[in-house]
Formats: C-alpha cells, structure tokens, sequence
C-alpha cells in the first residue's frame, strides 16, 4: 500500500471520531506485516481520562482481528500541524512494534515519517520484564 493511501484511509477514519469536547477529530491507520489495514478514530468522552486515541482505537481493532505486528501507522488531524502520537500511544505501539514507522500527517496533505526508536527512546518494554 501506498503512503497515500494509508494516509487516505487515516483521513476517512477521522470524520468518524467522536470529539465534541476537544473538537480535534484525528483518525489512524495501521497497516500489518500482512497488508492488513485497520483503522481507528477517536473517541471522547466526558471523563477525559477515558478518551480513546485514533492510534489504539486502530491497534484495538487489529488485535481483535488476530493481528500482532505492525508495519506503519499514518495520523491525521485536520491541523496546520504535524499529527504525532501522544506518549500513551507511543507506548502501546512499541509493545507490538518497536520497529513502525510513523506518518504525522498536516491537514494539507504533508506529511513527515519516522521510526518509532526516533519518537520513543529509551523505551520501556516486554524485554525489560525478564
């Protein structure tokens, strides 16, 4: 698949969401080492803390669809700036997939890529608990 089109689907995901507090709608999606693409929005709520990111919405989904491994995973928010993971969902991807690569995506279509070692060093993970 394409980094567009990865980038297209993320762009559909986001008209999903459910952002009435924020009014920052972002949507994700991830593609598996099989070519598999999930796709996830978010998903407020009024007790804050129990908001679900576009990225883990998007990894929930291909988890319950027997999927462990991730090749890449593009974000998008209808803003002038890049769209990077937040810390929580760096983390949850680093526990299937240290080596992703990560497309921030701006409202205009730009978009920068990194691994997620670059956005996520010194990562805590599974290895740690041995």
């Amino acid at each position: 698949m394409t980094d567009r089109k990865l980038i297209e689907n993320a762009t559909d995901a986001m008209k999903k969401s459910y952002a009435p507090y924020s009014r920052f709608p972002v949507g994700a999606a991830l593609e598996c080492e099989d070519g598999s693409v999930f796709t996830g929005c978010k998903i407020e709520n009024a007790a804050l803390e129990c908001t679900l990111c576009a990225e883990r919405s998007a990894i929930a989904a291909a988890v319950s669809g027997g999927h462990r491994s991730f090749k890449r995973i593009a974000i998008y928010a209808e803003t002038g700036s890049y769209c990077f993971p937040c810390g929580t969902c760096r983390q949850v991807l680093w526990e299937f997939s240290p080596d992703i690569e990560v497309l921030c995506v701006r409202a205009d279509g730009r978009y920068v890529s990194y691994p997620l070692r670059v956005l996520l060093p010194e990562a805590f993970g599974k290895e740690l608990m041995d």
